[in-house]
């Protein structure tokens, strides 16, 4: 696949957004911020966010929407390669938060759901109704891991639901094009969930003794990270150590696309025929641009 180089000297950068005047905003983990991509490559800060900020989105109210882990990596430096570490001691939770464009202003919506702290929120996306679905990764401790979930938000801050608990390591989520599926990419055991709904912001009991129903468990050893969901229905999701980007289909079958990075995390799509496609390319810092070889499915709320 043919693929430019935007920018470069990103701090682990994820959570791309296309703006309307063509412009991409994405988070920048390491960095603890918010950063406009311009078209030529220039880039400039918009919010400091502190914490992990990780997945972004526009939400109904025009505003974006952040899924802040709240610093839950040590950063590691491996051969020139930004590596995301262990968890600090001093991470103490993550957050949902807001950043109104038009006002600078940002605030925290959400950081506990039934008086539990959220851990690591990572991925989010709105619904046709204007509510949010989004992963909590969980992180890691010195005696294992801390489990991750799947919620579901309003962005009135009245209501907040943990539909799946105990999933070893959500990371990116996505809605099918009728919106009768999420799909949740799980990092650590390289499979493509399928949690199907009952109504909005609510799912259906899973299969059995099962949360979901599997799409697909990547062989060997690959990781899953966030994703975007194409017109027709198949998930593109970022891929960890088999660089690039993974489309799976409902049906089960894949194809990969490489790109120049151990660790691509993020894939976006825009443009007037919704196939050019962003992907963040996050141990080297780099955006990368190509053409997609199908349209991307267009996201419910832009600005």
């Amino acid at each position: 696949m043919d693929y430019e180089l935007v920018t470069e000297g990103l701090e682990f950068p994820e959570g791309p957004i296309v703006m309307a005047d063509g412009s991409i905003i994405l988070t920048e983990i390491k960095g603890q911020r918010l950063t406009r991509v311009t078209p030529d490559g220039r880039r400039e800060t918009v919010v400091e966010t502190g914490g992990g900020p990780n997945g972004a989105a526009i939400g109904p109210d025009g505003a974006i929407w952040i899924t802040n882990n709240g610093g839950a990596f040590e950063w590691l430096d491996n051969q020139g390669l930004t590596i995301p570490g262990p968890t600090p001691a001093r991470h103490v939770g993550g957050s949902l938060q807001r950043f109104d464009l038009k006002s600078g202003k940002l605030e925290t919506v959400y950081e506990a759901c039934d008086g539990r702290r959220l851990v690591g929120p990572n991925d989010l996306v709105f619904d046709r109704q204007g509510g949010v679905w989004f992963t909590d990764h969980g992180c890691s401790t010195p005696e294992g891991r801390k489990y991750g979930g799947l919620y579901y938000a309003k962005t009135d801050g009245s209501h907040i639901s943990r539909q799946r608990d105990h999933l070893v390591s959500p990371n990116g989520v996505g809605l099918s094009p009728d919106e009768q599926v999420v799909y949740v990419a799980d990092t650590n055991l390289a499979r493509l969930w399928a949690f199907d709904v009952a109504e909005p912001g609510v799912l259906a009991p899973g299969p059995g003794f099962a949360p979901g129903r599997v799409i697909h468990n990547l062989q060997d050893y690959q990781l899953l990270d966030s994703l975007a969901v194409e017109a027709g229905g198949k998930v593109c999701v970022a891929t960890i150590i088999n660089g690039g980007i993974t489309a799976f289909d409902p049906d089960g079958s894949t194809e990969h696309f490489a790109f120049p990075d151990l660790i691509c995390t993020n894939i976006c799509f825009g443009g007037a025929d919704m196939r050019d496609a962003w992907i963040t390319a996050s141990a080297t810092g780099k955006l990368f641009k190509a053409r997609w070889p199908r349209p991307g499915l267009k996201l419910n709320f832009n600005a």
